[in-house]
């Protein structure tokens, strides 16, 4: 009899976390590449396909992450309560590829010493639920893991995110794989399955961004209640780019996402100063540069950055932090005008001296 009602319920957990230990794509075999790291070139996950038609999940491509002077890091998100996402689910395996894949995982689970008890009932559910058909979480069975549709369709499961440090919300795809038809979208349940709003969320994480050191006069070394002057030359910073692509027989989606610098934050690193303007945020110019740089004849002027120490830093130094917001959009399959994505940030620290000023008494 199909399995239903309080009996999925109980052994769902365990059937889950035993049958999709080997199922859930990780890091490790099937991962991007380290962060921008591919320095604007194409970047993508291992795996692929044969003329078997075996595809690995996720073939996820990256390209154009890196800014074009070179990144310096990634960006990350202004909104605390905004993340890229954990997991996912995406394209798997062709049914047949499928079942000798989930077949011999089952029977090794099946015939481990010791599996027995719920364990062991809820991996037998989940040899039912593909090789006769019974139902399990809403899902109608396959039978004979749905071999007769080979080559219609593909079997989509979790895929983990790399870069998620949160084991637990990395390895929350938990659901047995599903069935999706060549050209049709997934069912609507699986609200973590794998689209362009997902690609761009990946694409935002990707993006690698310039340096924010900004220019100083006087440079690195300033005295008490001189103004110092900030700029951000327009020729070193400029928008960055990243795609995110994911390509399988019936189900091809991207997502572009695009970072305009918009404006510069400074924090002087210390409580004994004042900034220009009083807000400390200077906005980008309408040639993409930020600030103004100093100039001759200047020195009584109002610099529109900058600072202003009004104490010595001493022995030390204080810390600079020019931190940069950028605007984020997207567009992509199904959504083309640009969508708003959360403000992204990035910044570092510079070592500035402030001296007093000496004076001779005569």
């Amino acid at each position: 009899m199909p399995v239903t009602g309080a009996r999925r319920t109980l052994l769902g957990t365990a059937a889950l976390a035993l049958a999709l230990s080997a199922l859930v794509l990780t890091e490790t075999a099937y991962a991007a590449k380290p962060v921008g790291s591919g320095k604007g070139a194409n970047t993508e996950q291992e795996g692929g396909g044969d003329k078997s038609g075996i595809y690995a999940a996720a073939r996820i491509q990256y390209s154009g992450s890196v800014a074009k002077g070179g990144g310096a890091g990634n960006v990350t998100s202004a909104d605390v309560n905004w993340t890229p996402p954990p997991c996912w689910y995406a394209p798997y395996l062709g049914a047949k590829d499928f079942k000798k894949e989930m077949s011999e995982h089952i029977d090794s689970q099946l015939n481990a010493p010791g599996m027995g008890g719920t364990a062991g009932a809820a991996i037998g559910e989940a040899q039912r639920h593909y090789e006769d058909g019974y139902g399990w979480s809403g899902s109608p069975g396959y039978k004979d893991y749905n071999v007769e549709n080979d080559g219609k369709g593909m079997f989509w499961a979790g895929v983990e995110n790399p870069d998620e440090p949160d084991y637990l919300k990395r390895s929350s795809c938990t659901d047995l794989p599903f069935w999706v038809e060549n050209g049709d979208a997934p069912p609507p349940q699986y609200e973590e399955a794998i689209s362009p709003e997902i690609l761009a969320a990946l694409a935002y994480q990707h993006m690698e961004l310039p340096d924010t050191k900004v220019t100083l006069a006087p440079e690195a070394t300033t005295k008490v209640n001189l103004p110092t002057w900030a700029w951000l030359d327009k020729a070193v910073f400029d928008e960055v780019q990243a795609t995110a692509a994911l390509n399988v027989p019936g189900f091809n989606i991207q997502a572009t996402t695009t970072a305009r610098p918009v404006s510069l934050k400074l924090e002087p690193g210390t409580k004994d100063a004042v900034m220009y303007p009083a807000s400390g945020e200077c906005v980008i110019n309408a040639d993409n540069s930020i600030g103004e740089p100093y100039a001759k004849g200047k020195a009584d002027e109002t610099p529109p950055c900058g600072i202003r120490y009004l104490r010595s830093s001493g022995d030390g130094t204080y810390k600079l932090r020019a931190t940069v917001t950028w605007q984020i959009t997207w567009t992509g399959t199904g959504n083309p005008n640009p969508t708003q994505l959360p403000n992204g940030t990035f910044g570092n620290d510079q070592d500035i001296t402030v001296q007093e000023i000496q004076s001779v008494n005569r």
